[in-house]
């Protein structure tokens, strides 16, 4: 790997040694665990005995550090992403799905759950979009109602990663005028799952449909009515992790392509001789540690208020998947009919840094609430 500009201090540092082992271990089987659809059982097994799993619960319920930080998050993603997205999937979902549970959540429920989360026994997911509400989740229709000391949830969520795997879902639903979520065990009477569509990217994802389910009351999560926000606080924390997977796979596909630069000759020289080929890959060089120190520095902002962040982490999505795009189509250039080998590392980069700029926040659904943002700050 091309050695960082970037220094981490010397805690962050052992983070990023223990993620590049777990990588280092799963490297043998990437290919394989990135085309599963369901839970590659060998990558599981990885990232638990790694221990990794426990950075995304708080210390009280067998985590790392009393909370959650980003930062590393950012940093165990970078070093996984560039190896395998199967792997980067099943650690940044056991933070994503148990979030709202670490924040929202009852100490009972907590106890119940987040040591389970901490071990990667329990695979957790977060039911938000529905078939026809993506990014704009005001308009779900999936409904939680109180009834005496039981929550009763109808509704379909669509496109749910984990689907058929999770032990539990945190449920974004209607109740009222507002927005409520309640944790829902998958072995719950009345929840069905199904199968998603076969993505670009095999991807574990399917669908929730929920026929008067019922969970006890005390499976809410946050206040009624105003798990909106729990959401979005969710989303803050983790979309700073989604540019790490990015910035880490963009490197691989930059490290990918210099290997294959320097040791192929064309016209009597080397690839990377020639000025149109070396000046993309050092430009993609630049980008990408622009974009890592862009990550780093909002991660570190998140930790101590995710949402008073929320810009930086947004900023930091759009520029890290965005650059990943471009690194990895230069990657593929650079490297030429060799980079169209279906089953390459270098294609199975190309076709998993699509996926990066669409889901927890598309870049165009983000700059638009950037630009609002950005005309809030100039006129105040």
């Amino acid at each position: 790997m091309t050695e960082t500009l970037f220094a981490l201090d010397a805690a962050h540092e052992r983070i990023r040694e223990a993620a590049r082992t777990l990588a280092a271990e799963v490297a043998p089987f990437a290919a394989e665990a990135d085309d599963a659809t369901e839970v590659h059982v060998p990558t599981a097994e990885a990232l638990r005995r790694s221990g990794l799993a426990a950075y995304v619960v708080p210390r009280e319920f067998g985590g790392h550090d009393d909370t959650l930080d980003p930062l590393a998050l950012a940093i165990i993603r970078e070093q996984l992403m560039a190896v395998s997205a199967h792997l980067d999937s099943l650690f940044g979902m056991q933070g994503v799905g148990s979030y709202a549970l670490s924040v929202g959540g009852s100490d009972e429920l907590r106890r119940e759950w987040l040591p389970k989360v901490a071990r990667a026994e329990a695979i957790p997911s977060i039911a938000l979009t529905e078939p026809e509400v993506g990014s704009d989740l005001r308009g779900i229709t999936t409904t939680i109602a109180q009834d005496g000391d039981v929550l009763r949830i109808s509704g379909r969520k669509a496109f749910i990663t984990n689907a058929g795997a999770a032990d539990f879902a945190c449920v974004l639903g209607k109740e009222g005028d507002g927005y409520s979520m309640a944790l829902v065990p998958t072995d719950s009477p009345g929840l069905r799952v199904t199968s998603g569509p076969e993505l670009i990217a095999p991807h574990i994802i399917g669908e929730l449909h929920f026929d008067d389910v019922v969970v006890p009351a005390v499976n809410r999560l946050g206040e009624p009515g105003k798990a909106f926000a729990l959401m979005l606080q969710t989303l803050a924390v983790f979309r700073v992790s989604v540019a790490g997977s990015a910035v880490g796979l963009a490197q691989a596909a930059l490290d990918e392509a210099v290997r294959h630069a320097t040791s192929r000759e064309q016209f009597g020289k080397p690839l990377m001789a020639l000025g149109s080929v070396s000046q993309n890959l050092a430009l993609s060089w630049a980008e990408i540690e622009a974009a890592r120190a862009l990550t780093y520095r909002a991660a570190a902002l998140a930790a101590s208020d995710p949402l008073a962040h929320i810009a930086e982490t947004s900023m930091a999505k759009v520029i890290a998947t965005e650059t990943s795009a471009r690194v990895v189509d230069r990657a593929v250039q650079a490297m030429g009919r060799f980079g169209l080998i279906r089953g390459s590392v270098i294609e199975r980069l190309y076709r998993n840094a699509r996926p990066v700029r669409i889901y927890e926040g598309s870049t165009e659904v983000l700059l638009d609430s950037l630009a609002r943002q950005l005309a809030k700050r100039t006129t105040s």
